[in-house]
């Protein structure tokens, strides 16, 4: 099979599971008699939860189901939030660095995201709805992420809309090389004359605007990105391991004042005081590395997390898929409780903690009126070994089924299953 007609049957693959539901954004859908684990609110048994226009319409314990809507009996089950991952490449892998240059805030995510890729699908066997994409960590600045939905036929369908994502850098040893950064100084230099570079712009152009004497700053995409973090608009994910290469994050935090969200955070536990006494600081959190033999994650260990949440650090929990395959980052979460994690910011590093480092919980993260209706149905508890993802919906239509042979595959298949591009010629 020549690899066109891979990708081919892979785009229709995608686009089979994308249509799973045929659901009209009019049908009511009430689902009923489940355990429903709201995560900002208490947990409830035999409740409702009524889907409209692909918003959560109604939920709790004595609800009235509207007249004309489908039911459907959930007794047995329990339903949670759709999974936030706060750090994936599903959809990217294999053009995530750019490595003719550094310095990359212009670049986009955006513009090299595979909407047909399977890993997409794997990820719904795993109960994700919304992640963070990024480009790698090869670079100082790597450029911008997105957030999607896991359900689309192009890039521009699956963006939430309004967001415009974060700004990935990285520091500590994947950015450095042969040719400069050859240092972590050298790699810290470079991330503040960026920053620099980009706060001169933002104050020539807020000058501009206030007085016609001041010509504005010539246009620079890459400056104009690096401009909506110093004002907010946009998030900084920065890639950082070590106690050492997190501290030098926060001084660079204290010196420009951005929002963000260490990512990876391998010996953030060392320094967990530290960050929870900085506002606006977010550690999303890897708790295996499965590629393993790198340096920087050799004292990662299995409490980290519960060191964290103990000195009030609210953290989220990711796959960078493939690091940790998509399916199975849910059970990271059992581990993390393992090693003392409380059940309740287990299932918050999930969901609304993610939500919040990705400026999403207007829409994301529980389940509340309101809110989109993405929704993951487990057949017991969702932080056991033994359950599994029975179904998972986004914006009130069902995208994966675990009871449809084919859709099973991509929960139960090998490690290599997203790259056998399968051909779902029907969802039965």
């Amino acid at each position: 099979m020549t690899k066109h007609i891979r990708i081919l049957l892979s785009a229709l693959a995608l686009v089979s599971v994308s249509g799973l539901a045929n659901a009209n954004q009019d049908e009511i859908i009430a689902i009923t008699g489940a355990r429903l684990l709201p995560i900002t609110s208490e947990p409830i048994d035999g409740g409702t939860i009524v889907l409209k226009d692909g918003k959560i319409h109604a939920i709790g314990k004595d609800i009235n189901i509207p007249s004309g809507a489908t039911v459907i009996d959930a007794t047995g089950k329990v339903i949670m939030p759709g999974i936030v991952d706060t750090h994936s490449h599903v959809g990217a892998s294999g053009d995530t660095n750019e490595r003719s240059k550094k310095l990359n805030p212009e670049m986009r995510l955006l513009d090299s995201f595979n909407p047909a890729d399977p890993k997409i699908k794997v990820a719904l066997a795993g109960g994700i709805t919304t992640a963070n994409v990024m480009p790698g960590s090869g670079n100082v600045v790597g450029g911008q992420t997105i957030y999607i939905k896991m359900t689309g036929d192009t890039v521009d369908e699956m963006i939430v809309d309004g967001s415009i994502g974060g700004m990935k850098f990285a520091n500590g040893t994947n950015p450095k090389g042969d040719k400069a950064p050859t240092t972590r100084m050298a790699t810290a230099s470079m991330a503040r004359e960026a920053l620099y570079e980009a706060k001169a712009y933002l104050e020539k152009k807020q000058a501009a605007a206030k007085s016609r004497k001041i010509d504005p700053p010539e246009f620079n995409l890459g400056h104009e990105a690096m401009a909506e973090i110093l004002e907010g608009k946009r998030i900084l994910h920065f890639h950082s391991h070590r106690a050492d290469d997190i501290v030098t994050v926060l001084r660079l935090k204290k010196e420009f004042g951005f929002r963000l969200v260490i990512q990876h955070g391998t010996e953030s536990y060392k320094i967990a005081k530290m960050i929870a006494g900085m506002d606006d600081v977010y550690v999303s959190h890897i708790l295996l590395d499965s590629h393993g033999g790198k340096h920087e994650t050799m004292e990662l260990v299995i409490d980290g997390a519960a060191k964290l949440e103990q000195a009030g650090v609210k953290l989220a929990l990711h796959s960078d898929d493939g690091v940790i395959d998509s399916r199975f980052l849910i059970r990271t979460a059992g581990l993390a409780m393992r090693g003392g994690l409380s059940r309740d910011a287990a299932l918050k590093s999930l969901t609304i903690y993610g939500a919040e480092m990705l400026d999403l919980t207007d829409r994301v993260g529980s389940l509340e009126v309101g809110k989109d209706a993405d929704l993951a149905i487990f057949d017991g508890d969702p932080l056991s070994l033994y359950s599994n993802v029975l179904e998972t919906w986004i914006e009130g239509e069902k995208v994966y089924d675990r009871s449809i042979p084919k859709h099973r595959l991509f929960a139960t298949g090998g490690y290599l299953i997203a790259d056998r591009y399968l051909a779902l010629e029907e969802d039965k």
